[in-house]
């Protein structure tokens, strides 16, 4: 039945209250399931009797809505074709009518829609657009230009293609022309109304709006209609980058008015476009290039012109890579003007930026280590004058040092009064020294040979890390992030005596101190020599593991609200690096670290806030198990059961992927003997198909359940379980690509640990599942798995299955079938499999082949030829032994990507396990195995070896069998 609009409406307002927004959620996903709530929600958006509160709700419900039920993974609909039409018609014309912040909810939506159905399935939609565009309304124009530029911003990132090219000109011949037109009325019209503020604001945004879609249709080639209007183009435009009209500034320091906007905008076009399309626009820059200078030097301190001073140095960056505009700069009185007017006011500490440290500390070292800060005024100084660095080495450091030099005079004299010159000093000298890119694992590799980085710091910096009073709070931060910048060149016996005090900083009171010591200590725990050993191991890092880690966990918990536990991530990441570098080390604190890492899950359980913080939380968590549970199984599995049973029970959707892992983890950390209660109760909830519905549980509870099978096999076939699992594999299977893989570990599973009899009767329907998708042109990946599922299969004959077995259920599902899959798909995959366990598994497979197979005895003489062949060329190229491999592999977690997906943990990676642990040599095991069996059937093998194989094959193989 259909939703009813006022119970959707008190839904959504109820979600904006903090006590009722669970419930709210749970009953509105109800409601998503009824027919036609798709538009109910854009009707509760348009109505304008609504409190703005609930519209915006709903635009936003609306636009999440959409993001999961427009299509699904093939791009077909979801929704019915009424709906769809009905949301394509309305979207458009609702956009322009609402206030702005719905606006932007209705532009993300479009810009969903758009990128499945734009434009071959919406090709009304830019003549749509272009229909609504008035030569004077600012308000519709400004409704229209923001459906455009969510979905023209689409481009900037992408890949060039015949089909972005294809879409990119299809909107060009309708709306290239109506926008030059529009770029120069909205002209007209900011003059007409120069005088007229509420209206002159109006179409300067329009004018902002103009300028983003310039850079959008800019952004992959240089469209033909700008090409032949450049020069009108550039001039309006450089028009509006020096133009000034009191009307349009904004009271407020730290708010920027529409014409920072604007300006900003152009600024950016100008990079691009000097980046890109430089023989079309070099001659023209000339007027760019002053102005922004001029900017540059004329601009206030004041926040609200941040972002156009960031853009400004991003364009005069642009022009400094380019050899014929940079040597413009390449002088020492310019380059003097250059550090002196542009570069120090932006990188000195302003009082904004001692409030943001003082009062908001998190977000200050967000912006500063994250990169989030690419609009600061600093960082874009910063690659302004390394750029220049990169193209003047000696000019720039001489001129730079100069400036270092009076800056530490300054502080020497009076080191309470100027310690803001030592900040300035510190920050420029590190901007010089550093070369190339900074990594995220070594920091910066590559220094500026014209300096000293490690003199630098004993001169001028070591005293502020080691100093336990007396010291500014943002000096201290600046030793510790000097140490942290410059981490890879510093010797181990330099790292040696500089560690301490960096780990005493731990202790600080100051927050941001604080938190840059642990970031500090994580990366140098992180970091390698060039032989890939950890310049700080186990051994060393152990003795004071204990202190260190009560430490980080007193600071993590000082404040219990879930928000404040969870807030700062870079404790918890230091505390999972410590785990992980001290391993099993960690045993006799155990009980200790495990108590503080259960209450951090009980609190931030209830309102899992950042994405971050719970992925450390839970690669803790890992390490823990990694490194205690094979020791001590019991306990590790007592305690963590309840907090983690307490995750399933309250649905705690953003945690469930990761106790999925850790609880399987737990179990592999002890294979055999039988399940506790605890698991038991667990395979029922397991197999329940909702659970598999979320694409961000599969591969989690693939793993979970893959570890649970074989310690309860008799139970599951007791209970009638082999079925509905059975059911599980088929499900993976059918899912696109992205689960199939997952299936075969449950089979896996179930075909390694239950008896024949058990599974006798399913097989036939199994291996039409796996057949029916080898038809359906299978990924490489896919055949790989199945080879692998066959070897398994073909080698355990002791047990019931083997080659004859899997012949003769194959022949079942379709005779004949097995010979054209054993030729053109196990044989030639068999020789790319290459992992070394997987390649030892199918030695065995094809050995035993060729000694108990009847089929291959008496019907496939020319398989058996073949099958010896193979057999060889594996053994030719033997696998690698498997070194045991200790080292958590270290992704870095800035490369993960979060949120819906799945997100492994590296800390408690599932181990490859052997499927042969007692066949060690190989090659001898081949021959003394078809020696044995040539004994047993009087002599049969030695009579296949001299009739069916080549002069070559046979000599290699008869020297193994010696």
């Amino acid at each position: 039945m259909a939703s009813d609009l006022q119970t959707v409406a008190q839904l959504l307002n109820a979600t904006l209250d903090h006590r009722q927004h669970k419930q709210a959620e749970i009953a509105l996903k109800a409601e998503e399931e009824k027919p036609g709530f798709s538009l109910l929600l854009l009707n509760i958006v348009a109505l304008e009797s609504l409190p703005l509160n609930t519209r915006l709700s709903g635009a936003l419900c609306f636009k999440n809505f959409i993001k999961f039920n427009w299509v699904d993974e093939e791009g077909t609909y979801k929704l019915p074709e009424n709906e769809v039409v009905t949301i394509k018609k309305e979207l458009i014309g609702l956009m322009i009518a609402v206030p702005p912040s719905i606006q932007t909810q209705l532009g993300e939506t479009i810009s969903v829609i758009a990128d499945s159905d734009f434009w071959t399935r919406w090709d009304t939609l830019v003549d749509d657009l272009v229909s609504r565009l008035t030569p004077d309304n600012a308000k519709v124009n400004i409704g229209v230009l923001e459906v455009a530029h969510s979905i023209f911003k689409r481009w900037r990132p992408l890949f060039a293609s015949d089909d972005l090219y294809t879409e990119i000109n299809h909107v060009l011949s309708k709306f290239g022309e109506p926008y030059v037109q529009l770029l120069a009325g909205t002209d007209r019209q900011i003059e007409a109304n120069k005088n007229n503020k509420e209206v002159l604001i109006q179409h300067v945004e329009v004018m902002n709006l103009l300028v983003k879609l310039f850079y959008d249709l800019s952004s992959q080639d240089l469209p033909p209609i700008f090409e032949d209007n450049l020069s009108d183009v550039t001039t309006l435009l450089h028009k509006y980058l020096t133009y000034e009209n009191p009307l349009l500034a904004t009271d407020d320091d730290s708010e920027s008015g529409p014409l920072e906007f604007v300006k900003s905008g152009i600024c950016e076009v100008m990079t691009l476009y000097m980046n890109k399309y430089e023989d079309a626009f070099g001659d023209l820059c000339k007027p760019f290039i002053t102005s922004a200078w001029s900017l540059l030097t004329t601009i206030g301190p004041e926040t609200k012109f941040d972002i156009l001073v960031s853009k400004a140095l991003h364009f005069l960056t642009a022009v400094a890579s380019l050899d014929r505009h940079a040597q413009n700069f390449n002088n020492n009185e310019i380059l003097g003007q250059v550090v002196e007017k542009v570069i120090l006011p932006n990188v000195s500490l302003r009082e904004s930026d001692i409030e943001q440290f003082e009062d908001e500390p998190i977000e200050y070292i967000r912006r500063d280590l994250e990169g989030s800060d690419a609009d600061t005024r600093r960082r874009a100084a910063t690659d302004f004058l390394r750029k220049l660095l990169e193209k003047f080495e000696r000019l720039v450091t001489d001129v730079v040092g100069r400036y270092i030099t009076h800056y530490l005079a300054a502080f020497n004299g009076d080191p309470t009064g100027e310690w803001k010159s030592k900040d300035t000093a510190v920050y420029l000298f590190s901007a010089i020294a550093a070369k190339g890119v900074i990594t995220t694992t070594h920091g910066v590799k590559t220094t500026n040979s014209l300096v000293n980085v490690v003199e630098f710091f004993q001169n001028n910096i070591a005293s502020d890390l080691v100093a336990d009073t007396g010291v500014e709070p943002i000096l201290k931060v600046d030793a510790i992030k000097f140490l942290y910048t410059f981490r890879s060149q510093l010797t181990k016996d330099q790292w040696s005596s500089a560690f301490p005090p960096l780990v005493k900083n731990l202790a600080s009171s100051n927050y941001v101190v604080y938190t840059y010591a642990s970031i500090a200590v994580e990366r140098v725990l992180f970091l390698t020599n060039d032989s890939g050993e950890h310049i700080f191991g186990k051994n060393q890092v152990a003795p004071f593991s204990k202190d260190l880690l009560e430490h980080l966990f007193q600071l993590i918990e000082k404040d219990p609200a879930p928000e404040k536990i969870q807030e700062n991530e870079f404790l918890m990441r230091c505390v999972m690096r410590v785990l992980i570098v001290v391993k099993d080390s960690i045993l006799p604190i155990t009980d200790i670290v495990l108590q503080h890492l259960i209450a951090i899950t009980d609190i931030i359980g209830k309102n899992p806030s950042n994405p971050r913080f719970y992925y450390y939380h839970f690669e803790a968590m890992g390490a823990l198990v990694r490194y205690a549970a094979p020791s001590r199984p019991e306990k590790l599995e007592n305690d963590l059961y309840p907090p983690f049973a307490g995750i399933l029970q309250n649905d705690v959707q953003e945690f469930m992927p990761y106790v999925f892992q850790l609880f399987a983890a737990l179990l592999e950390a002890r294979p055999y003997g039988p399940l506790s209660d605890f698991y038991k109760a667990l395979v029922a909830p397991v197999l329940m198909p909702s659970l598999w519905e979320s694409r961000g549980n599969v591969p989690a509870l693939a793993r979970l359940l893959s570890s649970i099978i074989p310690r309860s096999a008799a139970d599951i076939v007791a209970n009638n379980q082999v079925e509905p699992i059975l059911g599980i594999f088929q499900k993976l299977m059918s899912g696109k690509t992205r689960t199939e893989l997952y299936g075969f570990d449950v089979l896996e599973a179930v075909v390694t640990s239950c008896e024949v009899s058990a599974i006798q009767q399913y097989f036939p329907t199994i291996l039409t599942i796996i057949f029916t998708r080898l038809n359906n042109n299978a990924p490489d990946k896919f055949k790989q798995r199945f080879v692998r599922f066959y070897h398994l299969v073909a080698s355990r004959d002791q047990l019931g299955l083997g080659t004859d077995f899997f012949i003769q259920n194959s022949n079942t599902v379709q005779d004949g079938v097995y010979v054209p899959i054993y030729l053109t798909i196990i044989l030639p995959s068999t020789q790319q499999l290459a992992r070394p366990l997987e390649r030892k598994l199918a030695v065995v497979s094809l050995t035993k082949t060729l000694a108990d197979s009847q089929s291959f005895a008496v019907k496939y003489v020319k398989g058996w030829g073949k099958t010896c062949e193979a057999l060889l060329k594996l053994l030719e190229n033997p696998p690698m032994p498997v070194t045991s491999d200790d080292a958590v592999v270290e992704v870095d977690v800035d490369d993960l990507s979060f949120g819906v997906g799945f997100t492994p943990l590296n800390t408690c990676k599932k181990v490859p396990r052997d499927e042969w642990p007692e066949v060690t040599d190989v090659r001898s095991w081949v021959g003394s195995y078809l020696k044995a069996a040539d004994a047993r059937q009087g002599g049969a093998v030695g009579r296949y070896v001299s009739e069916r194989l080549s002069p070559e094959a046979k000599a290699v193989l008869v020297s193994y069998m010696r």
